[in-house]
């Protein structure tokens, strides 16, 4: 287990460099990668395969996001980043829902 991090308190360059070592908030829940506001053209721009057969969001296996690569807490990345949902831009390092999914990893 990786020891805690205050992220609220790291720069917004440091915020971001723990995020790509973290990915929690992309194997937190199978329910929070969903669409909401993406235009049919943003929609179109994810690849089938990783999109829900609800078509309501990104498809996940279990609870993690299969557009996430790498290993939680070690190495983590979007595989479609610039196509990303708007729900996973919302999402910023050391916000409340990037804490609640670090603390359900122990990071």
């Amino acid at each position: 287990m990786l020891a805690e991090i205050d992220v609220a308190s790291l720069s917004e360059a440091e915020a971001s460099a723990l995020c790509q070592s973290c990915g929690a908030c992309c194997g937190y829940s199978a329910d929070w990668p969903r669409f909401s506001l993406e235009s049919d053209e943003a929609l179109a721009r994810i690849p089938e395969a990783m999109v829900s057969a609800s078509r309501g969001g990104m498809r996940c296996e279990n609870d993690r996001c299969t557009a996430l690569v790498g290993e939680i807490g070690v190495a983590a990345a979007c595989g479609i980043y610039a196509d990303r949902p708007d729900v996973c831009r919302a999402c910023m390092p050391g916000d409340e829902e990037c804490l609640v999914a670090r603390r359900k990893f122990g990071l």
